[in-house]
């Protein structure tokens, strides 16, 4: 299964300058968040692959505007042809707005999860818009990534954990994938494709 992660900068090859080829064989678009409802809206248009997303800590306006044709899939585990993918937005809390959590209120999130994951035995692909605590963070508090995801990456160990917020092109060089364990991590900023056995 051909799999594309965005984030955080709206691609102009899939907007401004979009093609529709572009999107040719891709059958799931996964949103890490930070990006606009109505590019989420675009895409879903001329696609028929399912569009997930979370919110980044910039989500705040799709309370008013919500990406038509797109499914959020905070808090929840979405299964796609088998493969398994929860869902967890946000960032560290810096600053009172929406989709931001202390290290204990994400804490609580997962830990509410524990029947989900139990019936579904586990989760195939993390879908987050914050990284994990030192796994390609940053240092600042509204850049640092959450131990929570840590722990889930320890102990369901999944395939792949995707998440944003961390760009690219900021000055220190965030590294577009690593392995972690047994975990490919990806930072879909901007636009990644990556394929996944079904």
């Amino acid at each position: 299964m051909k799999i594309m992660a965005i984030a955080d900068q709206e691609s102009k090859l899939l907007w401004d300058y979009f093609d529709k080829s572009y999107l040719e064989g891709i059958d799931l678009i996964l949103s890490c968040g930070d990006l606009k409802p109505q590019y989420l809206s675009f895409l879903a248009t001329f696609t028929h692959a399912p569009i997930l997303y979370v919110h980044g800590n910039h989500d705040d306006r799709y309370e008013q505007v919500s990406p038509d044709g797109c499914i959020c899939i905070e808090d929840k585990i979405y299964v796609h042809n088998g493969v398994r993918i929860l869902g967890l937005g946000g960032s560290m809390r810096y600053k009172p707005g929406e989709h931001q959590y202390t290290p204990a209120q994400m804490r609580w999130r997962v830990r509410k999860l524990w029947l989900k994951l139990k019936y579904h035995g586990g989760f195939d692909i993390l879908l987050t818009h914050a990284p994990a605590y030192n796994l390609n963070d940053g240092e600042d508090l509204p850049h640092r990534g959450f131990e929570a995801f840590r722990f889930l990456l320890d102990k369901y160990r999944p395939a792949y954990f995707v998440h944003g917020h961390v760009h690219m092109n900021y000055g220190r060089r965030y590294p577009r994938t690593c392995t972690y364990n047994e975990t490919q991590v990806i930072n879909a900023f901007e636009k990644y494709i990556f394929e996944i056995d079904v």
